[in-house]
C-alpha cells in the first residue's frame, strides 16, 4: 500500500554530515507520522526521530541537537539531516510510516547504511 525508499547513506568521518532521504509513494503525511529508526549490528531497531502531521518533531536524546527531521510535502519526501556524526551513529537507517495510535511503523523502507569511521 505504501512504499518507502531511503537514500543518502554512506561512509563519513566523525564530525561529518549526511542527509538521508525517504521518498514515499504518495501523499501520506496527512495519514501517518513519519519516523526515522536505526539498527546497529546485533542491536534492536531504535527510534531516532519523528515528525507529525503538523510538523512537530521529536528526537532521541543521543541525537538531539545534531539531527534534524524534516519533510517536503510537495515531493512526498522526508529527510534526516545528520551533523556532527559519531561512530556510535553507525547503523542501518530506516524510514517508517506510522499511524499515530500505533507505537511502531506499519510500513518500512529497506534501509540505508550509515557508517561513521575514521
Amino acid at each position: 500500500q505504501v512504499q518507502l525508499v531511503e537514500s543518502g547513506g554512506g561512509l563519513v568521518q566523525p564530525g561529518g554530515s549526511l542527509r538521508l532521504s525517504c521518498a514515499a509513494s504518495g501523499s501520506i503525511f496527512s495519514i501517518y507520522f513519519m519516523d526515522w529508526y536505526r539498527q546497529a549490528p546485533g542491536k534492536q531497531r531504535d527510534l531516532v526521530a519523528t515528525i507529525t502531521f503538523g510538523g512537530s518533531t521529536n528526537y532521541v536524546d543521543s541525537v538531539k541537537g545534531r539531527f534534524t527531521i524534516s519533510r517536503d510535502n510537495a515531493k512526498n519526501t522526508v529527510y534526516l539531516q545528520m551533523n556532527s556524526l559519531k561512530p556510535e551513529d553507525t547503523a542501518v537507517y530506516y524510514c517508517g510510516a506510522r499511524r499515530p495510535t500505533i507505537p511502531t511503523p506499519q510500513y518500512w523502507g529497506q534501509g540505508t547504511q550509515v557508517t561513521v569511521s575514521s
